[in-house]
């Protein structure tokens, strides 16, 4: 018999979308439509970049209940060893690179030692790290700014993909961003049908037909604004490319593989993780040893970014990324969080930051609003939990 079991849709899961949208739409109609302009897209697209790829691997660490104090100032040594190695020796950019990542892999390594192995709490190894590296990053580049760096290099952090301009002159879009755009649109759609097909096949509840047609309809509406906006200005970012796989990988990661689910158990229960057989050392080594991966990518994308290597490079990012795990709905206790919801709290993060300059905020008062958004979302959190 089919099943005509219905349930509405739990809008919670869909408040920091919902937040996201309002807090766009306020900018826009403080700034006068300045932050819906193309350039401006594309600018926030490139300025978060880096803070999205560290959002996603501190996810990671948040789900087990701790943070990683460190990133910041590991993007920032990342950074370093490209600028020597590209202006002082002059290496190739693929030797620099690789070399950042082994960089930021072995810093990772160690915070992992002595978390896992040693059962130092996360909160002092990663504050240490944050300190070690900081210093680390000025002895390397005796606080100086090593660049420009190569062109070819700039591309990950500044650069565009090909594109195929149609329309009149002065006018033109961009028409891989909208083939790009129609195929998200198809995989949306599709995924959605497939996870009705599935709830139908096992007997769960389904949502009624209409409260999904709305939410689908707004999220392409927000599909086809994005690229629609890349396309009248010089297409997709490069960046943007590098941030949709890492999204796509580590989603996978968490929501598919027997890895993310243990990571997920630890953070619920370490205690009961550990009794049902999971190695819990060795989760916490893998999650930080990822973490330091993950800045040098950050590394790399913020050095091409800026086309140079700077002492203060990452400075606070450590604050965004965990603020974007937070807004975007991860327990502070560890165990409940999502990659995307990471992705719209870093995005929620840099539309405030993209906002508020816009309208003339100062970056003092920027820092207090900051503050009062992180504060407002963990208290949401938790008193949204003392009711259950």
């Amino acid at each position: 018999m089919e099943n005509k079991k219905v349930v509405n849709i739990d809008m919670r899961q869909y408040g920091m979308v919902l937040a996201l949208i309002a807090v766009y739409i306020i900018f826009a109609v403080l700034t006068g439509g300045k932050n819906m302009s193309p350039a401006n897209i594309n600018n926030l697209i490139m300025q978060n970049g880096y803070i999205v790829i560290l959002a996603v691997g501190m996810l990671l660490c948040v789900l087990t209940g701790n943070v990683d104090l460190g990133v910041g100032s590991v993007v920032a040594t990342c950074g370093a060893v490209i600028g020597i190695g590209m202006v002082d020796y002059g290496w190739n950019m693929w030797i620099a690179i690789i070399a950042a990542l082994i960089v930021g892999l072995l810093c990772g390594m160690f915070a992992g030692f002595f978390i896992s192995k040693l059962g130092i709490p996360p909160f002092i190894v990663t504050l240490a790290t944050m300190l070690m590296g900081r210093g680390l990053t000025y002895v390397l580049l005796q606080a100086q700014t090593k660049g420009p760096l190569p062109d070819n290099f700039v591309y990950i952090g500044a650069g565009f993909l090909p594109t195929i301009k149609i329309g009149a002159e002065g006018a033109q879009i961009d028409l891989v961003c909208l083939i790009v755009a129609a195929i998200v649109s198809v995989l949306i759609v599709l995924s959605e049908l497939k996870s009705i097909a599935t709830k139908k096949k096992y007997g769960f509840a389904t949502n009624p037909v209409w409260q999904l047609i709305v939410k689908n309809a707004i999220i392409l509406v927000i599909v086809w604004f994005f690229f629609y906006k890349l396309a009248r200005y010089s297409g997709i970012p490069f960046v943007l490319v590098v941030m949709a796989a890492l999204v796509g990988l580590y989603h996978f990661i968490t929501t598919k593989t027997v890895a993310g689910r243990q990571v997920y158990a630890l953070g619920g229960n370490a205690k009961a993780a550990k009794l049902s057989g999971i190695n819990t050392e060795r989760v916490f080594f893998w999650v930080y040893t990822n973490m330091g991966l993950l800045c040098a990518v950050a590394g790399i994308v913020l050095s091409a970014r800026n086309a140079s290597a700077t002492p203060k490079a990452g400075d606070q990012f450590e604050m965004d990324a965990i603020a974007s795990c937070y807004i975007g709905g991860a327990a502070t206790s560890g165990g409940v969080g999502t990659i995307i919801g990471a992705v719209v709290g870093a995005f929620i993060m840099g539309i405030l930051n993209n906002g508020m300059s816009l309208y003339g905020f100062s970056t003092d008062l920027q820092k207090i609003v900051k503050g009062a958004v992180l504060l407002g979302a963990v208290t949401v959190d938790l008193v949204s939990k003392r009711k259950k």
